[in-house]
């Protein structure tokens, strides 16, 4: 209604006008009150957008729809335990331990604590609040990383419907990842970055690039993914030299600024990661790590993906679109992205380890080929069919997921503060972990020398960091030496006995269904002191007494 025919209710000497008498100018007045108060500092900070809203439901939906379960699923990995007493370790000491504190296979060999940073937050969260702390920041750093993922995705120009498709197979795809252990900074980190480097080459903010250098000095101390984004940025270099060969001007040079800017970046973030405890050493450990052909033979994280659980087929779907993405961005001379996609698929196909990565990296650039593909389709459709509304709704609500309020921290202080209201897990999962047996035999386990698997022996530590043991879930540190003979005595291969004898063991906590448990049983000089059906405890008939 226009306001002269507002004016027709009124007497005609009043020459007012009521441009929102009207229900239809009642919603447009709404509308313009809604976006000047998003306009304003103070809107924007304290109402909610869709993207508080998707942090809050992320949180409800991975770890408070299951109650406890949800928030102990992030404990899966005991690695967790010995992460926390390392981070306590460096407060008592105020030094990073360069030398193993845990084992009596390895006592006091060179050890790189190469994520100390984390180790002290996991311990200081832990000294606040037991485990709570310790999952609740875990469980938060998961969020804002599919968070913002999400806002990555609709940034780059993406479809809200494709964005949202393409956000849930992402973050699904790197639900295996979901753990409290310190790769869930690298999942962060590495969108983050990845956000920055998005924006700069959208041209905005180009000055805000270089805030990577010490996002890497940060990261290096967190996790050893910093690798992830110095092989991204030296690539970015190549690819922007290629890309300035194939637009050279006819008889003329190419610009090799953009090339040379990427290999100054990466230039500074490489000496960047040099400020860390171990210096260029921790590069050196971590790529042998890496290459190392025993580490890709039996941890299970480091080999090819199984195409047969749900999270793996979302990872090939956006794996068989990201090829066609990469071909499509080949033709149009984007090779930076291009090789991006092809490395990165490489290698999660070569380690189901580097999927999360594969994804975080390439999921705005999917989506964005997903929605050019969808306007082809809906181009030439009118905007009061299906696919038109459709269409304008999407364009309409994206906006909603390109800011953030105060609502994030306040959902944070909220879990903080929940005490009861929400059940937190007390101690590691009884259905993966022998804890009930453990606080039965407690004293007497602290005081033996323990075969167990690697997981538990890191609940052993996470129980009493004075504890030593054969192996724990630094399979760095052990390496292919101890590794092996730790295989073959769990195993039962040829040579298990050696081993049992000459590490003069005096208790065995395993599960009942492994072959060293079988082959015990039969053994005159052991007896079984414990046995629930899952986890069984053997000591020697004739006590040994325990070595040094």
């Amino acid at each position: 209604m226009t306001p002269e025919s507002s004016l027709a209710t009124l007497p005609s000497a009043t020459p007012v006008a009521l441009p929102n008498a009207s229900p239809n100018n009642a919603k447009g007045g709404s509308r313009n009150g809604m976006d000047s108060l998003l306009a304003s500092r103070w809107g924007r900070l304290l109402v909610p957008s869709l993207a508080d809203l998707l942090f809050v439901a992320l949180i409800a939906w991975l770890f408070l729809s299951s109650g406890a379960q949800g928030w102990q699923s992030l404990l899966v990995d005991a690695d967790v335990g010995w992460h926390i007493r390392t981070g306590e370790y460096i407060l008592d000491h105020h030094q990073v331990p360069h030398h193993d504190l845990y084992s009596f296979s390895k006592p006091g060999a060179p050890w790189y604590a190469w994520e100390w940073l984390t180790d002290v937050f996991d311990g200081l969260l832990f000294r606040w609040a037991g485990l709570k702390g310790v999952v609740l920041a875990a469980g938060v750093v998961i969020a804002l990383f599919a968070t913002t993922l999400m806002r990555r995705i609709v940034d780059a120009g993406a479809h809200l419907f494709v964005a949202l498709l393409v956000a849930l197979l992402s973050v699904d795809s790197a639900f295996m990842h979901f753990l409290a252990r310190p790769h869930v900074f690298t999942l962060l980190l590495l969108s983050v970055s990845m956000g920055i480097i998005e924006a700069d080459r959208r041209g905005a903010n180009p000055a805000r690039i270089w805030w990577l250098v010490p996002i890497t000095l940060v990261w290096t101390n967190l996790h050893g993914g910093f690798l992830v984004l110095i092989g991204l940025l030296g690539s970015a270099a190549f690819g922007a030299g290629v890309e300035a060969w194939i637009r050279k001007p006819a008889g003329g040079w190419p610009d090799w600024s953009p090339a040379l800017r990427w290999a100054k970046l990466t230039a500074a973030c490489v000496a960047a990661s040099f400020i860390n405890p171990y210096g260029w050493e921790l590069h050196l450990h971590a790529i042998q790590y890496l290459r190392s052909d025993w580490i890709r033979q039996v941890v299970q994280e480091f080999q090819s993906p199984s195409f047969r659980g749900e999270n793996m087929l979302q990872f090939e779907a956006l794996l068989f679109i990201g090829l066609i993405t990469a071909g499509a961005r080949f033709r149009r001379g984007k090779v930076i992205d291009g090789l991006w996609i092809l490395s990165l698929g490489y290698m999660a196909l070569s380690s189901v380890r580097h999927v999360p990565i594969f994804v975080t990296v390439t999921a705005p650039l999917i989506a964005v080929e997903i929605t050019s593909w969808w306007k082809g389709w809906v181009g030439d459709a009118s905007r009061k069919s299906a696919l038109g509304i459709l269409n304008q709704m999407g364009s309409e609500v994206v906006r909603g997921f390109q800011r953030f309020s105060v609502w994030i921290p306040l959902a944070v202080v909220a879990l903080a503060m929940s005490g009861s209201a929400i059940v937190w897990p007390q101690d590691f999962p009884s259905e993966l972990f022998p804890t009930a047996m453990v606080h039965a035999h407690e004293q007497e386990i602290l005081h033996s020398r323990v075969l167990t698997t690697d997981q538990w022996a890191d609940y052993l530590i996470y129980l009493h960091p004075q504890q030593k043991v054969f192996v724990d879930g630094r399979s760095d540190f052990y390496g292919p030496e101890i590794g092996n003979q730790y295989l073959e005595v769990i195993r039962g291969l040829p040579g298990w006995e050696k081993v049992i004898e000459s590490y003069r063991f005096t208790l065995v906590l395993i599960p009942v269904d492994t072959a060293a448990a079988q082959l015990l049983k039969q053994r005159p000089e052991w007896r079984v002191v414990a046995d629930d059906g899952k986890h069984i405890l053997f000591a020697p008939r004739v006590s040994a007494a325990p070595g040094g």
